[in-house]
């Protein structure tokens, strides 16, 4: 058994769903498959804009919502212009979207619940799509709910994992496989209650990973529109090196830091079991790509560069000029935990503990307003934070171009900047 994870980039127009769908079919015979997809093109982020409390009403909020349906409604048509059931399908989502938009609070304090609720609906309307479309090529396609597979407690839109349980009910589809296919949904689960949850932005990796692990696939291989894994977003530089092998931890190392290849959490499983990763091109379905597994070295051997934009960098200090010592760090730590806030970077003076987080205005302003309470707070918006693995003076000197030096940490091979942003 083999675990195929298809992108947003992957199934984002009829022509790259046709093209998901021959890459399943030339590995009909030979593997039972286990198929992840996530949401259509940028559906995520459209969805985003439609969560109770988000500030889009009236126009603007019909507006989107009649992209979305018109964007899933052409792509299905153009796939299969006859296919009544698939549209009957997509109408069924549509209106439980749309109830879920006029019934739940729109408090500040139910964001992430909201979100869960409702961004999850991208998933759901893209594997509904495929699953039909796929059937009517003869592929024999189960569709499953992830919700029913991937059980995770009730921290919404960073569910953790009950792996018992969600062995348990992959024990259970493991004897249904005949055969078939199974598609699900990547980044979805649910609490053992039925709520809806998600596993981080981004988290269909993950979803892929939790599902070789307990099912104890061969591999997990995640179709890209790059080559491979490579030394540096292609976006920001034109000679990037395509890494062809790299040990499990290094992989885990630059996930942590933000590689938008994977997900940060997707290394851990299937390191636990020995499970290859690959990351290959949808594009050119032949190459070889990328290999994550039991290496000793990254090879080729060359500075990696990682990118996070749209950072605030928030400093707080006592406003009794007391330490800033555990006792503060407590009260801090236990906030970001309770708002769900990730922080991608940290250094501590005696009188002031400096964070960088991605720039959630939902989620930022209500953690600044709770520490204004106890802290002094300033902050810095429009911040990039940068990452270089194995480092000289001369890769710094590049990337920093004459920016300023907000925040700065290195190791024996790891450099982190936090400067404006270009």
């Amino acid at each position: 058994m083999k675990v195929f994870k298809f992108g947003g980039a992957s199934v984002n127009s009829a022509d790259a769903v046709r093209n998901m769908a021959q890459i399943v079919q030339s590995h009909l015979e030979s593997e039972a498959l286990v198929v992840v997809v996530s949401a259509m093109g940028k559906t995520t982020n459209l969805l985003e804009k439609l969560v109770p409390g988000v500030l889009e009403t009236g126009e603007r909020r019909q507006e989107l919502r009649r992209t979305l349906e018109d964007y899933h409604r052409g792509i299905a048509s153009a796939l299969m212009p006859d296919n009544m059931d698939v549209q009957r399908k997509m109408n069924a989502l549509l209106a439980g979207l749309d109830h879920l938009c006029a019934t739940l609070p729109t408090d500040a304090g139910h964001y992430n619940y909201n979100y869960d609720q409702v961004v999850s609906f991208g998933e759901l309307l893209s594997t509904t799509i495929i699953a039909d479309y796929l059937n009517s090529l003869g592929i024999n396609t189960l569709w499953t709910d992830a919700r029913q597979l991937i059980i995770t407690d009730n921290h919404y839109r960073e569910g953790r994992v009950d792996w018992d349980a969600t062995a348990a009910r992959l024990a259970a589809l493991r004897q249904r496989f005949t055969g078939q296919i199974v598609l699900t949904q990547g980044f979805i689960g649910a609490t053992p209650e039925t709520s809806t949850t998600t596993l981080g932005r981004e988290g269909s990796d993950y979803s892929a990973a939790i599902l070789a692990y307990c099912l104890g696939a061969e591999s997990v291989t995640i179709w890209k529109d790059v080559p491979g894994f490579l030394n540096a977003d292609p976006k920001f530089f034109s000679d990037t090196v395509k890494i062809a092998q790299m040990p499990y931890n290094e992989a885990i190392e630059l996930a942590y830091y933000g590689a938008s290849v994977i997900h940060p959490k997707t290394v851990k499983p299937l390191q636990n079991k020995g499970i290859p990763l690959y990351i290959r091109s949808f594009l050119t379905p032949e190459a070889e790509g990328s290999v994550i597994g039991n290496h000793h070295t990254i090879s080729p051997e060359t500075p990696l560069y990682i990118f996070r934009d749209n950072q605030i960098l928030l400093s707080i200090a006592p406003r009794d000029y007391s330490f800033i010592a555990e006792d503060n760090l407590q009260v801090i730590f236990g906030l970001l935990n309770d708002l769900g806030i990730r922080v991608n970077m940290m250094q501590n003076s005696a009188l002031s503990f400096s964070i960088c987080v991605d720039n959630q205005p939902h989620l930022v302003s209500r953690l600044v307003e709770q520490l204004k309470s106890m802290f002094r707070v300033r902050y810095n918006e429009n911040l990039q934070l940068v990452t270089i693995r194995y480092y000289n003076q001369a890769v710094i000197d590049r990337i920093v171009a004459g920016r300023p030096i907000l925040l700065e940490q290195r190791s024996r091979v790891t450099e982190q900047l936090i400067v404006p942003t270009v």
